[in-house]
């Protein structure tokens, strides 16, 4: 008798209809990220070599001095370098809080029949183009500010008093903390959707759970929700500080526009960004194009800078 196989012989293996576009498939998404990198290369060989002429001349002297006169031809960067950093680290201090309570308010107590409105009202400010909020800023909120805010300050310091040096300032309402405070407006929408969507990610049944054993609203954001998105957390801040970081027309309206280093936070100031803007298009001499191109590849350095952090903390903390 002859044996019987215990199992039945296996059908031979067909490839799938689709099996032929994979080799084109993983050449176009190769091709994509070769060509991303190809254009990020570019840029930056293409931003060295044009403000190449400017770094060879003013050598360490174009970071530290805060001299920019196209007429005898020196040029620092100083200033911008420093309106751009006070005023991101500004704009994100005083949007992070913000954009924090409007996201916690939307996720835990927010009714639900309110809350999608809102949080699409919220997503609507963030797609606002940038030059409204610098035509609001320079037609609506620097003359309140200077009215309102500026002027009653500097009436009701003490004369030779600390807070006479900080905020000390021309009272138009165009300085550094009007441009911050445009800056904070238009990243905190951003901010507070992005965090709300994180805010959402988190497990229904953990924070029910949290809330079973008796801990409150703020206990649970603090010991539950924080911990459980605090990767994504990081990833939006450093986001937000990059876009205020690079932002060109709304700060270019209300800043001032004064290439010195701003000595209160009612000075006017500038930053690479609108520096750039403002002189790009007046720019005739070879010099003066070499060292605003050296700007773009100063504040592509910073922005790089800011990501390459945002990445390093990333790492720690999935290591954690």
């Amino acid at each position: 008798m002859a044996d019987i196989p215990l199992t039945a012989p296996r059908p031979a293996k067909t490839a799938s209809r689709g099996a032929w576009f994979d080799p084109i498939f993983q050449f176009a998404c190769l091709s994509a990220a070769t060509l991303l990198l190809a254009a990020l290369g570019g840029i930056v060989v293409s931003l060295a070599i044009g403000g190449w002429p400017a770094l060879h001349k003013f050598g360490l002297g174009f970071f530290t001095s805060t001299t920019w006169n196209p007429v005898t031809e020196v040029y620092g960067a100083a200033g911008p370098i420093a309106g751009t950093l006070i005023t991101s680290a500004l704009a994100l201090a005083l949007a992070l809080p913000i954009a924090l309570g409007v996201s916690v308010f939307l996720v835990e107590f927010c009714p639900k029949r309110l809350a999608q409105p809102i949080a699409i009202a919220v997503e609507l400010l963030a797609g606002i183009p940038s030059i409204v909020y610098g035509m609001w800023g320079l037609f609506v909120l620097a003359p309140w500010f200077a009215l309102h805010v500026q002027l009653p300050l500097m009436m009701n310091i003490p004369a030779g008093s600390i807070w006479e040096k900080v905020f000390y300032g021309v009272p138009n309402g165009a300085n550094i903390f009007t441009a911050s405070l445009i800056l904070g407006v238009m990243i905190l929408p951003y901010m507070a959707a992005v965090f709300r969507e994180l805010f959402l990610t988190v497990p229904a049944q953990v924070r029910e759970s949290a809330y079973g054993i008796g801990c409150t609203p703020f206990e649970v954001i603090r010991s539950v929700t924080i911990p459980y998105v605090r990767s994504g957390m990081v990833g939006v801040v450093m986001l937000g500080l990059g876009r205020a970081l690079g932002e060109t027309m709304a700060v270019t309206f209300i800043i001032g526009n004064a290439h010195g280093l701003p000595q209160s936070l009612f000075d006017s100031g500038s930053t690479l960004a609108s520096t750039i803007a403002n002189e790009f298009t007046e720019a005739t001499g070879d010099m003066h194009t070499a060292a605003l191109t050296a700007l773009g590849l100063v504040l592509f350095v910073i922005a790089f800078g800011v990501l390459a952090i945002a990445r390093a903390l990333l790492l720690r903390q999935r290591q954690d």
